[in-house]
């Protein structure tokens, strides 16, 4: 049975000084049916939570629709609850009464209120802190409590926006366990579950379906069935080539997703992008940052060339490590090829010369790879005084970006130019020159 059912849904919404309109989402098409647990997976910027929030009813959409068990949904859905990020717990209530916040709310008798809380407390292993207050809580305790807040509800679809991304290593397995244990013991207090997470083995371990989502403006890419027996063991070899085909997904944006994925050798197939590159926006990163990565790399040799175990390894977030190696491949640093990441000639010479001569590569592939690099000196170069302020070209920018990313746009070209010592930037004047000017 279909409990949610997005339709063709865009957002869109206005860039200042009636500049237009940015537009996040754009011909969305989504069904959360019962018994099922689905990931959405997607970079920065495409527009996940925008269409969590739209799904919920917190928000309306621009065009398109959203349905609930078939009828329209006008504004928030009272059969949905969602664990954020953030365990936003009142500090003043203790445990129980934080739980009992959503029924009271909803006017419920306060002797079932309180039934309901206690169970819902037990549910998350919480029992014995019902009278503690959210100073005295772990972190993994105060998400607990935000998840026994959603489950006294008793809704039927549960939102999870990133729920475990506040928590240490740790802490966060073993909740992610326990979740899975809930709904593969079909005690979980939801017929279906949604969540939003930047953690690719966390949608595999979980999910039934994984739906990845493109960006700029957010648009479903395509989905991947998780078929593997439940719970879904992290040693199996389907469960590798599934994370490695959506990492392989991820790192090539613009590519085709076939959701057909082989086993043999544990690895996905990637078809090819149609797309040109130069399309592309810059990555935001610093130099520094690429140099480490691949210096770590080479240091590392092929321990580290897959990427899930270079993420394990450096700690890092999806989002933190996928504009890294964005800027490696863009610059010719590197390539990536199912799951894995390996460094060309001259990525490894980068690597592993002298500063100089890493500056002197650096600039040799800017020049060559990233056209934006090579305009802005192209432009300078027109000017007799060789000089333009930056505001010609983050005015560019925001004709295609709200002015945060196109500001951000324009941070990341001057770092890369003047690294490269392609240009210098005067941040007091706002003014971009050519070096000896």
């Amino acid at each position: 049975m279909s409990l949610i059912t997005v339709n063709d849904v865009s957002k869109r919404f206005p860039l200042p000084d009636g500049k237009g309109e940015f537009s996040v989402l754009e011909g969305v098409s989504l069904t959360i049916s019962a018994g099922e647990v689905v990931a959405l997976l997607g970079r920065s910027g495409s527009g996940k939570s925008t269409l969590l929030r739209i799904m919920s009813g917190l928000i309306g959409p621009s065009d398109g629709r959203v349905q609930f068990k078939g009828a329209p949904l006008v504004g928030s859905n009272p059969n949905l609850a969602m664990v954020f990020q953030s365990f936003a717990l009142l500090p003043w209530l203790n445990v129980q009464d934080n739980v009992e916040l959503g029924l009271a709310a909803r006017h419920v008798e306060r002797t079932e209120r309180r039934e309901r809380a206690l169970k819902a407390i037990d549910i998350v292993g919480l029992d014995g802190f019902e009278n503690a207050y959210p100073k005295e809580l772990s972190g993994g305790m105060k998400q607990r409590v935000g998840f026994a807040r959603a489950f006294v509800l008793e809704p039927e679809v549960l939102f999870m926006d990133e729920p475990f991304s506040a928590l240490d290593v740790l802490t966060a397995e073993n909740l992610r366990g326990e979740i899975d244990d809930l709904w593969n013991a079909g005690m979980f207090p939801s017929k279906s579950i949604l969540i939003v997470t930047h953690n690719i083995e966390e949608a595999v371990f979980l999910a039934d379906r994984v739906v990845i989502l493109g960006s700029k403006p957010g648009r479903i890419r395509g989905e991947l069935q998780i078929n593997l027996p439940r719970p879904h063991d992290r040693s199996h070899p389907r469960f590798k080539a599934l994370v490695d085909y959506i990492y392989s997904v991820m790192t090539n944006p613009e590519i085709e997703m076939t959701g057909m994925v082989e086993e043999s050798n544990g690895r996905a197939p990637i078809p090819r992008s149609t797309i040109s590159p130069f399309a592309k926006a810059l990555p935001h990163v610093r130099v520094g940052g690429i140099s480490g990565l691949l210096e770590l790399i080479v240091e590392r040799g092929e321990a580290l060339d897959d990427i899930p175990l270079l993420a394990q390894t450096l700690q890092l977030e999806v989002d933190d490590l996928l504009p890294l190696l964005d800027a490696a491949v863009m610059l010719g640093f590197a390539e990536i090829a199912e799951g894995d990441v390996h460094l060309t000639a001259i990525g490894r010479d980068f690597a592993t010369t002298t500063i100089q001569r890493s500056k002197d590569l650096f600039r040799q592939q800017a020049l060559g790879r990233i056209p934006v690099l090579s305009s802005i000196v192209s432009t300078l170069k027109e000017k007799k005084n060789l000089a333009m302020r930056s505001e010609f070209f983050l005015g560019i920018w925001d004709d295609y970006f709200p002015i945060e990313e196109a500001e951000s746009q324009l941070a990341t070209a001057v770092d890369w130019g003047r690294y490269a010592e392609l240009f210098e930037y005067d941040s007091n004047e706002g003014r971009l020159f050519l070096p000896g000017n």
